[in-house]
């Protein structure tokens, strides 16, 4: 009975496991291998492989605020507690200004008795820059919890005028969302103002100023402000439309959702700019105030992106043209994706002409009633000038009580093809810019910039409706988001704010690619192959020699002969030896050949395993001697990128031709090679050959030392034999009084496992060529450890140092080793003599012996006998580069 009520707690524990683990696998669904939408960007540029970039670093911090006049070649930038001019040719040159504007020592006082953190908030932080007229700028900072406003001399750089109040235009946290614009000397704004104010729209001067409305019904819910845009539908306009600004947002539900886990929702909202208010109901309110949800989904899922962390708008040739991009992403902050979503300013225009919401019985539901004449939220046009409307004060009271109570509309506003253009797992994008390039083709192509909060800068093509990831770019080489971002067409630059610079990229860096393949592979608007080199399309007025292929990248490319890196190996029967092959382009898959022939299946029966980074032959065979050719397989084209020779010897003491280790061959192929990666280092050239006699006077002075080195672990072995002995002799004893438990071994470091043993590694010397089953690895040597591989040995966690450790109890199996992901989307298990490290290399681990006992189970006394039996027959061998190490 007892054991029983013993037994139910654990099933009941398994159970929960059990749940659990389902739950966790139905969450993980949307985010699986097979969601079609995932991009993979093409190449990784890391930070020191970044070209003609020039960075900024002031005495600030926080470079958020940038203001770009292609006019006058300046880029102003506002940190904390400064202003910067900086030259839009080159933000590096010594001709920049600067304007120090700090927080009062009295200021920064009052902010910390006010409890906020003196390093991040008790400074002046730059919200607001803009343009005020032709000389000026105006400038506002959140000046430690009490904004100031000050106007700039543009030309002089220096402030022009008395400060002024700030509190009801910037706001005093530098953490909210903020955004605002100047138009024709009137200031819109919107954000949480003051400490403990409701989130607002505003329009901050001329008199009178105008805000949104808090009752009976708010209109904003702890609203998050990334974004506004003005779009002018005046001109040109049939029936006298007024100029509308845009607001976007990410705020808190107010109606009822599908999803009750998400509590946030994204909005568009909308004002008209010739608003002054009503007479008598809305003084000083917004009378056209409307917001509606925007929807980025990805339908097959059921997965809504419900956070919107920035906007980039598109402005065509009207407003029915024009086109917006956000970037949304989720609301846990744990869980990384992004998705990029394309919107109609015209579908926009359509929502809200539409039906409204009304609160009814505490929630949210569609109004079915009739709505009064003329339309609340409209603007003033020739309609209501003919009814003797002229401004919004001469609206009815019932047309604002209306707006007053129906500020939400009741259809959301759906993206471009109803899906996102782009969807990314785990990347936070937090910044969009967006630029219109020509190509060959004479099609006009959108490029995304998009900023990760991670300090990475992702550049994209908008071909047929998806999205091709041309590049990653490592910005900073410190992680930190990206604050700011803005695009220069005549410059062809990116300029990036974050906290610790401002970083100007160019748009395109074609020199990177080196063939003419690489450079169509990568379908980038800005280049072109020219028969030599890849080039900027821009700077060739004659294009008709140029080679592009931005809707496939696979055509133009003439197959010509080309170069490939040779190099030749020598091992001996039974090693393992590794053929690397990196491959430049995170798209392209490997594909091997031997004597021209393809190698099929990969496994330990097979005698290959293939990675990434290259081949690897287990137990060398004298039939798997010949040329290995390694092919990268792009958009359906293989091109050629490694040879290798490969000689397997029987004899241990097989003499060694020397050769180059690496050694430029051309070869006549029908496809085009590209070079060697330039991250691999060239292999040592060999050293000269011996002279006559001289191999066997120096296999007698190696012998000397292996009768020495025999005799000196002889002795070991006979003291720790006895050691050992003594030992099992006490745990025989131990065990007659308690069970055996047998306990997994663990790697040491994983932190999400239970660490119930030890693993000690020992270096032993590849050139042991011992009994069927031992396996050496030809791989580049790294650190310390040449001609050398690595032997894992079962120890006790809780085993003191002092004392001797207990043998291992034998398992009948031991466990497999886990599955490896590849950033190339292959899936392959490595076989367990291989372990991966810094990116390039490899470490040995022991395999098991043929008759299924692991040799991590036997005795420390017979491994050294073995060590010591495989040394009588090994050499050292003097070329590396030929020889297994």
């Amino acid at each position: 009975m007892g054991d029983q009520k013993s037994i139910q707690p654990f099933l009941l524990l398994l159970l929960m496991l059990m749940l659990l683990n389902r739950l966790s696998q139905l969450w993980a669904f949307p985010f699986s291998p097979s969601l079609d939408l995932d991009v993979t960007p093409r190449t990784t540029i890391f930070h020191k492989g970044m070209l003609s970039s020039n960075g900024f670093t002031g005495s600030s911090q926080n470079y958020s605020t940038l203001l770009l006049e292609e006019e006058t070649g300046r880029l102003y930038v506002g940190g904390r507690g400064a202003l910067y001019a900086l030259n839009t040719s080159n933000i590096s040159t010594s001709a920049n200004l600067t304007i120090d504007w700090n927080a009062s020592p009295e200021q920064k006082k009052q902010c910390l008795n006010k409890g906020r953190n003196n390093q991040t908030e008790c400074h002046n932080h730059i919200r607001f820059l803009q343009r005020f007229n032709e000389t000026h700028l105006y400038v506002c900072g959140t000046n430690a919890f009490r904004p100031l406003c000050v106007y700039i001399d543009a030309e002089r750089f220096n402030f022009s005028s008395g400060f002024e109040e700030g509190r009801d235009r910037c706001p005093y946290d530098p953490a909210k969302g903020f955004t605002g614009l100047l138009i024709d000397g009137e200031m819109f704004t919107a954000s949480q103002y003051e400490f403990r104010s409701s989130p607002d729209i505003r329009r901050n001067f001329p008199f009178p100023t105008l805000r949104t409305e808090e009752a009976p019904t708010r209109w904003l819910l702890e609203a998050d402000f990334v974004g506004s845009v003005l779009l002018k539908e005046s001109i040109n306009s049939s029936i006298g439309d007024d100029d509308k600004i845009y607001f976007f947002f990410t705020e808190r539900s107010q109606e009822q959702v599908a999803y009750p886990s998400q509590t946030k929702v994204s909005r568009v909202a909308r004002v008209c700019k010739n608003d002054w208010g009503g007479q008598r109901t809305l003084q000083r309110k917004w009378t056209t105030f409307l917001k509606a949800r925007m929807v980025c989904s990805v339908p097959e899922y059921e997965l809504h992106l419900n956070v919107l962390r920035d906007v980039f708008v598109l402005q065509g040739r009207d407003v029915q043209s024009s086109i917006f991009y956000g970037v949304f992403g989720l609301e846990w902050k744990n869980i990384k994706a992004s998705a990029i979503c394309q919107y109609a300013f015209s579908d926009v225009r359509r929502v809200f002409e539409g039906p409204y919401m009304e609160v009814q019985d505490s929630k949210w539901r569609e109004y079915t009633g009739k709505v009064p004449e003329p339309r609340p939220g409209s603007c003033i046009t020739d309609v209501h000038r003919s009814q003797g409307i002229n401004s919004s004060r001469d609206l009815p009271d019932s047309v604002l009580t209306f707006a007053r109570r129906h500020p939400l509309m009741a259809k959301q506003v759906h993206p471009v093809d109803l899906r996102p253009l782009m969807f990314k797992r785990s990347v936070n994008y937090v910044k969009i810019a967006v630029h219109k390039e020509p190509a060959l083709d004479e099609n006009l192509y959108t490029v995304l910039f998009l900023g990760t909060d991670e300090g990475w800068l992702h550049k994209a093509v908008e071909v047929d409706g998806e999205t091709h990831i041309i590049e990653e770019l490592q910005i900073f080489a410190k992680p930190q988001p990206i604050e700011s971002m803005v695009t220069s067409a005549v410059q062809r630059s990116i300029y990036i704010g974050s906290h610790s610079g401002v970083i100007q990229v160019p748009m395109s860096a074609c020199q990177r690619y080196t063939s003419c393949y690489d450079c169509v592979f990568a379908r980038d608007p800005f280049c072109g192959w020219d028969g030599r080199v890849c080039v900027e399309i821009s700077s060739r007025p004659q294009r008709s020699n140029l080679t592009q292929d931005i809707s496939r990248g696979t055509r133009g490319c003439k197959e010509n002969p080309g170069n490939v890196i040779h190099r030749r190996r020598a091992v001996m029967s039974g090693d393992d030896v590794l053929l690397q092959c990196e491959l430049r382009s995170n798209l392209a898959t490997p594909r091997w050949t031997l004597n021209g022939k393809e190698l099929q299946g990969y496994g330990l029966s097979t005698g290959y395993r293939v990675g990434t980074d290259g081949l690897l032959i287990i137990g060398a065979r004298t039939q798997q001697g010949g040329s290995y050719r390694c092919f990268a397989v792009e958009n359906g084209v293989s091109v050629l990128v490694y040879l290798y020779t490969v000689k397997v010897h029987t004899d241990p003491y097989f003499p060694v031709e020397p050769t180059d280790s690496t050694e430029p061959t051309t070869i006549s192929s029908p496809v085009v090679f590209s070079t060697a990666s330039p991250t691999e280092q060239p292999l040592p050239s060999p050293p000269a050959p011996l002279p006559p006699g001289a191999n066997f006077q120096t296999y007698r002075h190696m012998e000397a030392i292996y009768i020495s080195l025999v005799a000196v672990l002889g002795g070991l072995c006979l003291v720790l034999t006895v050691v050992l002995l003594y030992v099992s002799f006490c745990t025989r004893r131990e065990s007659r009084s308690r069970k055996f438990s047998h306990q997994n071994l663990h790697v040491l470091g994983s932190s999400d496992r239970k660490r119930s043993s030890h693993l000690e590694l020992k270096t032993i010397s590849s050139h042991c060529n011992g009994r069927q089953g031992r396996r050496s690895i030809s791989v580049p040597t790294f650190g310390d450890f040449n001609d050398s591989f690595l032997q894992i040995i079962p120890g006790d966690d809780q085993m003191s140092p002092a004392k001797t450790p207990p043998p291992a109890p034998p398992l009948p199996n031991p466990p497999p080793l886990p599955n490896m992901d590849y950033a190339n989307g292959l899936s392959a298990t490595l076989p367990s003599v291989l372990r991966k490290m810094n990116g390039n290399s490899y470490v040995l681990l022991r395999q098991a012996d043929p008759e299924g006992m692991s040799p991590l189970y036997h005795s420390f006394t017979e491994e050294l006998n073995r060590i010591l039996e495989q040394r009588k027959h090994t050499q050292l061998d003097m070329h590396p580069d030929e020889s297994s190490i």
